[in-house]
């Protein structure tokens, strides 16, 4: 709290005015930032004409949150900000799971996602596919880039899901973000 109010140039009681404590700050803190996502992953989902455009603009937004993202910061609020932590938990057993649901129905209404896999499955499967990428016992951080162990996951689900149509429209998605 001290280097905040340093950093702000207020006092520590100006800080208190606001916020009860050091976890309530967090946790405000910590909804701010979902809910800054949310918006973000729900305009990507607006503004994409189809579910293999979606799918790859939610992919560019995890690639620039994995870029943003300080591992040991998450750490740190899990381990000393269980109400902060929480919300991230919340958010990402209801709202993300529920994004993937919608986006494979979506996919799958459109052709470009296989009809015989059932989307709350592969939901589950790509939700436990992003918590093993920060599995220390998994993926030790010395042997293993972070960023890269999710783009393999995420490129091994894409394959897994699309039908032959939905990976053609999604190489071109992918060869047009890459020019």
């Amino acid at each position: 709290m001290d280097d905040i109010a340093q950093h702000l140039g207020i006092s520590k009681k100006t800080i208190y005015q606001y916020f009860d404590d050091k976890n309530d700050l967090v946790k405000e803190v910590s909804s701010f930032i979902i809910s800054d996502k949310l918006s973000a992953y729900h305009e990507a989902s607006q503004c994409a004409s189809n579910s293999i455009e979606e799918l790859v603009l939610i992919a560019k937004l995890i690639r620039k949150h994995f870029n943003e993202m300080n591992p040991a910061l998450m750490f740190d609020v899990k381990k000393y900000h269980p109400d902060a932590w929480q919300l991230f938990v919340h958010h990402e057993k209801e709202v993300v799971y529920n994004a993937i649901v919608d986006n494979i129905t979506r996919g799958q209404q459109e052709g470009f996602f296989r009809e015989e896999v059932d989307p709350r499955v592969l939901a589950k499967l790509r939700f436990e596919q992003i918590h093993m990428s920060f599995d220390e016992e998994i993926f030790p951080k010395d042997d293993f880039n972070l960023q890269d162990v999710h783009l393999q996951l995420f490129d091994f689900f894409v394959h897994g899901v699309l039908t032959p149509h939905g990976l053609e429209q999604y190489k071109k998605y992918e060869f047009e973000t890459h020019e």
